[in-house]
């Protein structure tokens, strides 16, 4: 995959803070795919990551990383730019 993306946005809705590497509107599709939610686990518990498909394009990457959010803001945004570099090393 591609370089680790910087983060773009950190915001807060109902229980995760959502850490935004990527437009979503870039993409034509968006999913939570269960093996990255799996990768994003073992460093953030009940972590999840949606990735995205461009048009004309066959590589998926990652849009945002939701973390829990009793977490915190500050440690949001750390452990989902090791959940992004993990998954996209």
């Amino acid at each position: 995959m591609a370089d680790t993306p910087s983060v773009k946005s950190v915001e807060t809705a109902d229980d995760y803070i959502h850490v935004r590497f990527r437009d979503p509107d870039v993409f034509d599709t968006i999913r939570t795919p269960d093996w990255a939610a799996d990768v994003a686990r073992d460093i953030s518990n009940g972590a999840e990551v949606r990735t995205g498909k461009r048009s004309g394009s066959d590589e998926w990457e990652i849009q945002s990383v939701l973390i829990k959010k009793q977490v915190g803001t500050e440690k949001a945004r750390d452990e989902a730019k090791e959940i992004a570099q993990e998954i996209e090393a």
